[in-house]
């Protein structure tokens, strides 16, 4: 089974639902199924209760991202979000968009999308805005009465709703930090644009627009871009894998003294070998300048 979720940008997914709703429901599949995020074609809302809520954002555009609003809205306002799994909904695709979209589709979605991460998200907008660096050029408009609405509902903060609705969120709800990942001695940075799961993470020259260089250091001890993370086994290879959020492999160490990010194994990441010149090294921690990491914007107190 299904239920509705998002990556880092916002944009909607499903995925399989989590163990935790499934105990719930007490293994009864015909029950209605708490879902963090809704698909917006596929609504059914009291026409009372709706407007209670807030209604749509009226300063959003065209079409995209208002379901992700009101499922953020709905959850942290008191609300709750079902799939109702015995209903049937039909829904016609059209072949061709009936929608006009002044200054294109991008600009339509990133300003609904912001428009909900600066409403809604508090400082977690950050993964929205790290993850799409174009996005910042996007004018969202004034939001000031969304934000007086959230404020008269006496709604949840962000961080409510990621760690009580969607605790399988690839947002995490507790991290250390979320940046750039560069080697002292190579000036390089790690990078997983292009990549998919089960690739190889390369070290590339660092650029502040791109999303593939953008990492959270969770609590947990992940390295994650959205929902890949690094994952190893003693001396590698360093791979990008689905995160399993089971420690184990995909658990990693920084240590402020030394600046070394070390495995659980106990091996060290490293600057590329001579032999893969592309690829960061797992080896025994030697604390040498090549073992060296700066971890943009490090907080390890947060």
């Amino acid at each position: 089974m299904t239920s509705g979720g998002f990556n880092w940008n916002l944009g909607f997914q499903w995925y399989t639902a989590s163990e935790r709703e499934m105990d719930r429901r007490g293994g009864d599949r015909s029950l209605p199924m708490r879902t963090p995020a809704m698909a917006g074609g596929l609504l059914a809302i009291e026409r009372s209760y709706f407007y209670e809520i807030g209604s749509y954002d009226s300063g959003m555009e065209i079409w995209g991202g208002e379901n992700i609003e009101m499922s953020f809205r709905v959850w942290m306002c008191g609300g709750q979000v079902f799939i109702v799994t015995c209903s049937r909904v039909g829904h016609v695709f059209r072949d061709v968009s009936p929608y006009s979209w002044p200054g294109g589709v991008e600009r339509i979605l990133n300003r609904n999308t912001l428009r909900t991460a600066e409403v809604w998200m508090d400082s977690y907008k950050e993964f929205v805005y790290r993850s799409n660096p174009d996005i910042k050029k996007t004018n969202y408009g004034d939001v000031s009465e969304r934000v007086a609405l959230r404020k008269r509902l006496k709604c949840h903060s962000f961080q409510w709703y990621l760690q009580n609705i969607y605790p399988e969120s690839w947002i995490p709800a507790k991290y250390y930090t979320l940046g750039y990942i560069k080697n002292r001695q190579t000036g390089e940075c790690l990078d997983v644009s292009g990549k998919k799961a089960g690739d190889q993470i390369v070290m590339s020259h660092c650029s502040e627009n791109s999303e593939g260089q953008v990492f959270a250091f969770t609590h947990r001890g992940e390295i994650a871009n959205d929902e890949l993370c690094l994952d190893t086994v003693k001396r590698g290879p360093v791979t990008i894998l689905t995160c399993h959020r089971q420690g184990g492999s995909q658990q990693w160490i920084y240590d402020n003294k030394t600046s070394t990010i070390r495995h659980i194994s106990n091996f060290c990441l490293g600057k590329p070998s001579p032999r893969d010149p592309a690829l960061p090294s797992m080896g025994l921690c030697m604390g040498d300048m090549s073992q060296k990491w700066i971890i943009e914007g490090l907080d390890i107190d947060r």
